[in-house]
């Protein structure tokens, strides 16, 4: 037999034997903002459980005030949005996560009935405001959870880098002691000379 005739032969011979290749995963949107404040203290980090049923925890806290807005790290659509076991719960599913997509959730949230099932929302957009202490946290916080079907992750791994270790911006004084290569940082000032003269 040729080869030319034997190559096709085998190669539809593979694809019927091995199994198909899995898809890859929808890659993670990048969050554009925290759900409470400004980079805010994390209480207790997540903690993926040894088994499905096993202690862990499937989230993050954030400290936060109460009464502060919660709002959604991305783009999506509501999944659900009322109580649960007496905490208000708002659900959201991310736009173009792949199937099943992911989904973001906030607990406990005031105002999470006033969302209906199916409504978009916007990222940063405000989806309720922060109840207060239900003991979940030793103060006042926001559980912030992820997950893909029945599969928990770590919400900030949706952050950037950027936004995970940005700090916040620092000012430099002007004064004479800054070496400014000659420029003068004030206007009408005459720049001094670096390294200073020696005296």
């Amino acid at each position: 037999m040729r080869l030319e005739l034997l190559l096709p032969a085998l190669a539809a011979l593979l694809a019927t034997v091995l199994p198909p290749r899995a898809a890859p995963p929808a890659p993670l949107p990048s969050a554009t903002v925290w759900p409470v404040g400004t980079r805010p203290p994390v209480v207790r980090a997540w903690a993926p459980p040894a088994t499905p049923y096993g202690a862990g925890h499937r989230g993050v806290d954030l400290t936060a005030p109460p009464g502060g807005p919660v709002r959604a790290v991305a783009a999506g659509r509501i999944a659900f949005a009322g109580r649960v076991a007496g905490r208000g719960v708002v659900s959201v599913e991310l736009d173009g996560t792949g199937d099943p997509p992911l989904r973001t959730t906030y607990e406990p949230v005031r105002g999470a009935a006033s969302l209906k099932k199916g409504a978009r929302v916007a990222a940063g957009e405000v989806v309720g405001t922060l109840e207060f202490p239900t003991g979940h946290c030793p103060g006042s916080c926001l559980h912030w959870g992820l997950r893909r079907a029945g599969t928990y992750l770590d919400p900030l791994s949706l952050l950037s880098p950027r936004l995970r270790h940005r700090g916040p911006s620092r000012l430099l004084p002007v004064h004479t002691g800054v070496h400014t290569g000659g420029r003068s940082l004030s206007p009408g000032r005459p720049a001094e000379p670096w390294p200073p003269p020696p005296r």
